[in-house]
């Protein structure tokens, strides 16, 4: 059984900076993509950001520029850092493994999570 254990939420004001952990005992989870998901009240689960096994990077339109994904492979660890936050950033963060990510010139990018999943972090941002 894949555990995936997320940390680092917490409150920040509107402009501040935060960075979310993912951390595994499983080193195998090094060969998968592995992203971030979020979910607001009352809104539906949303895409964030994702890094595939070769480290390649996509990000959702709402985060990119702002926030950065990358992985320590030697922690077994991915990492969200999160820059010029904003109150709509408020969510339950949520890590994912073997999710798959879709990137095209007319849809932008879109993922389909994996079957593996963080217990989640929340994040709130104040104004």
């Amino acid at each position: 059984q894949v555990q995936l254990v997320d940390s680092g939420g917490g409150l920040v004001q509107a402009g501040g900076s935060l960075r979310l952990s993912c951390a595994t005992s499983d080193p195998t989870l090094n060969d998968y993509a592995m992203g971030w998901f979020r979910q607001a009240p009352g809104k539906d689960r949303e895409f964030v950001a994702s890094i595939s096994w070769s480290t390649k990077t996509y990000y959702s339109n709402s985060v990119k520029g702002r926030f950065t994904i990358s992985r320590d492979k030697s922690k077994n660890t991915v990492y969200l850092q999160m820059n010029s936050l904003k109150p709509e950033d408020t969510a339950v963060y949520y890590c994912n493994a073997d999710l798959t990510t879709i990137s095209s010139e007319k849809d932008g990018v879109r993922a389909v999570p994996g079957d593996f999943w963080g217990q989640g972090t929340q994040v709130t941002v104040s104004s």
